[in-house]
């Protein structure tokens, strides 16, 4: 019956013209492109499988905007848990993010030592944390609710050290705007589904999943992904008995989709 279900709601979903945003153009290859109708079916499928298996993720409460910033600039290349550990003792050791901005870099260094990469994850942060007084004279991000989507990413990025999955977690989680985050979870499920080339940047999958699904839906979608990477579909012995995307997994089946890519 949850297969019938599917069907006839993928089937309804699909019903619409795929439009490429223009900030995806560039990374939509030609290979791609004339495969657009085929990874929307399956997307859809694919959304609507995870959402009868895990059902819908709870919009939960995140932190402030520049807590979870610096949270997701700890975690890059860590553990949510060393992340969220290196952040509580930078907090403990520094009360305010003047304080955090004035120290001497090797201390930032110190007390960030439990994410990893210390060195570049310090002086990171001190880094946005200028970049804020200078430009705001605050440490507020709220203006980045008047700017645009491609607005607000671009002046994220344009900080040294913050990638697109960084900027598009904190505008997703946030500021509710349409972006899809791909991390090292979505990444993996998505070329062994097929969904993209092996060879795929993280924001080549991220332009794909954003044109083939609709914006209320990267949420979700976004979460429900990473849950199954880390649950089934994990790096290194993924559980495909236990998979509910088995039927549709290029891996799995054996297809290989993308030889010409």
């Amino acid at each position: 019956m949850k297969q019938d279900i599917s069907q006839d709601a993928v089937a309804a979903s699909t019903d619409t013209q795929i439009v490429i945003a223009p900030h995806n153009e560039r990374y939509i290859t030609p290979e791609v492109r004339k495969r657009l109708p085929e990874l929307r079916e399956k997307a859809h499928w694919v959304y609507h499988r995870l959402m009868e298996h895990y059902g819908e993720p709870t919009w939960r409460a995140h932190r402030p905007p520049l807590d979870e910033l610096i949270i997701t600039t700890l975690a890059q290349n860590s553990t949510d848990r060393n992340a969220l550990k290196a952040f509580r003792t930078l907090k403990e050791r520094f009360p305010t993010w003047e304080d955090v901005l004035r120290a001497r870099p090797e201390e930032v260094i110190d007390a960030v030592r439990s994410a990893g990469l210390a060195n570049q994850k310090g002086p990171r942060i001190q880094a946005i944390l200028r970049k804020l007084k200078e430009e705001q004279g605050d440490f507020d991000l709220s203006f980045l609710e008047r700017m645009s989507t491609e607005e607000a990413e671009a002046w994220l990025t344009g900080i040294k050290g913050i990638g697109h999955k960084t900027a598009s977690i904190l505008l997703l989680f946030n500021f509710q705007r349409p972006t899809f985050p791909v991390d090292t979870h979505v990444s993996r499920v998505s070329k062994r589904l097929g969904m993209a080339p092996p060879r795929a940047s993280t924001r080549q999958i991220r332009a794909i999943w954003e044109t083939v699904v609709p914006p209320e839906w990267y949420y979700p979608l976004h979460l429900n992904l990473i849950r199954h990477g880390r649950e089934v579909c994990k790096a290194r012995t993924p559980l495909c008995d236990q998979c509910v995307l088995q039927e549709r997994c290029d891996t799995y089946q054996g297809i290989r989709r993308w030889e010409n890519a």
